[in-house]
């Protein structure tokens, strides 16, 4: 488990980077920033393309769970909410990225994803949730890493939010698998 965490906690440590671009920022809270692509960074085009290759692999791991025949209903349902959180976080990294002149990195195949993720191993629905709370929990770690890297607060306020939903994610999917809840304080991020 160690390995899937360590790189989702230090996907935004690119080039020795570990900041976005204000207009970055506002583009994945919602908010139109229209910037020139002379004033975009190229370490901040790089940072934000880890992290959208990273929403693809959720992405692709929820749709390998579904498409898989294991999952049953209300699994499945959750499933599918929850690749449509991360289809949204991928929307709003493609369009910070497009802000700041940069090209979005493409998404793999399903097999390429099924491969990575050692997909040929899930045997029935407690594989295929234990897998999409591993990568929920690591994606928490990441975002929630670079947090103290942000020197304008307004960043840590994003990358904040997105660890949010992937928490809430971890903690429902736990729930589902009937784990108990952390028994302390500060689990995540740490």
């Amino acid at each position: 488990m160690q390995s899937l965490i360590q790189p989702r906690r230090n996907f935004l440590a690119v080039s020795g980077a570990g900041v976005l671009s204000a207009a970055a920022v506002a583009v994945l809270a919602g908010r139109a920033a229209p910037v020139k692509a002379q004033t975009a960074s190229m370490a901040d085009v790089n940072i934000l393309n880890v992290a959208l290759g990273l929403e693809h692999e959720a992405i692709g791991a929820y749709e390998l769970g579904a498409k898989s025949g294991l999952l049953q209903k209300p699994a499945l349902d959750v499933a599918v909410l929850f690749q449509s959180h991360h289809k949204a976080h991928r929307d709003a990294l493609a369009a910070a990225i497009a802000s700041l002149g940069g090209k979005a990195v493409e998404t793999k195949s399903l097999d390429d994803y099924a491969k990575a993720l050692n997909a040929a191993t899930l045997k029935n629905q407690t594989d295929v949730l234990m897998l999409a709370a591993r990568l929920e929990l690591g994606a928490t770690n990441a975002y929630l890493g670079v947090i103290p890297a942000f020197k304008d607060a307004k960043l840590g306020q994003v990358a904040a939010r997105l660890a949010a939903d992937e928490a809430m994610h971890w903690t429902a999917l736990s729930g589902t698998l009937s784990r108990a809840l952390p028994a302390t304080a500060l689990s995540f991020g740490a």
